[in-house]
């Protein structure tokens, strides 16, 4: 939300300031570019960030899983060999 009404304020600057300058039109749009490229890494490493939490709680569960199982055999051995 933010971003989009700091990029939406930058344009209009340089779109004000692009009337008397067309530099500063020119650098206003290079920023309100590079900080929609920002925002879109940010959403990209906020996403990966979730997705490797999931796969590290399905990881447990696994780990868990297989704990089990190997107390099962161990408590099935010990009651073999006795």
């Amino acid at each position: 939300m933010a971003r989009s009404q700091l990029n939406r304020a930058a344009k209009k600057i340089g779109a004000a300031m692009g009337r008397a300058d067309r530099t500063a039109h020119k650098a206003a749009k290079k920023i309100g570019a590079a900080m929609d490229r920002a925002d879109r890494t940010a959403h990209k490493v906020a996403k990966a960030g979730a997705v490797a939490k999931q796969e590290l709680v399905e990881l447990s569960k696994q780990v868990e899983s297989l704990k089990r199982q190997i107390q099962k055999t161990t408590k099935r051995l010990k009651h073999a060999l006795s």
